[in-house]
């Protein structure tokens, strides 16, 4: 299964709590792809520059090297993840989470979130 994972499954992730027993699971089942949005690391740098978010020094260094370790692909925005926003309803407001569950339904992922929102969409969520 392609697992397209959420801000906070990869920091709650690499923090190694946070995590259900279910989504550790799917995390941890090399049968499994798992993949990192553009749009994540996105908001994670807004986050980071508005102070909503703290990181350690070296941050970057240590995400790499985390996706390195447990395979974790990069997924670039393409124009098709933008245009299939527009088909989305409204039930969540939160832009990068839009453009996450427009990603996950154009490359058939499902999206690792605990988030409930994203769970009304149709689309496959695991927490």
């Amino acid at each position: 299964m392609k697992i397209l994972l959420d801000t906070h499954a990869v920091l709650w992730a690499i923090a190694g709590s946070g995590l259900s027993d279910v989504a550790r699971d799917a995390f941890t089942d090399i049968e499994n792809k798992l993949y990192f949005s553009a749009a994540s690391y996105w908001e994670l740098c807004i986050k980071i520059s508005i102070g909503k978010l703290q990181l350690p020094p070296g941050w970057e260094g240590i995400l790499d090297e985390f996706f390195q370790i447990n395979g974790i692909r990069w997924l670039p925005i393409e124009k098709e993840h933008s245009q299939s926003i527009i088909a989305l309803p409204v039930l969540h407001r939160d832009p990068f989470d839009r453009l996450l569950i427009a990603q996950a339904k154009s490359e058939n992922m499902a999206i690792m979130t605990r988030d409930t929102h994203i769970a009304r969409y149709d689309v496959r969520t695991i927490w």
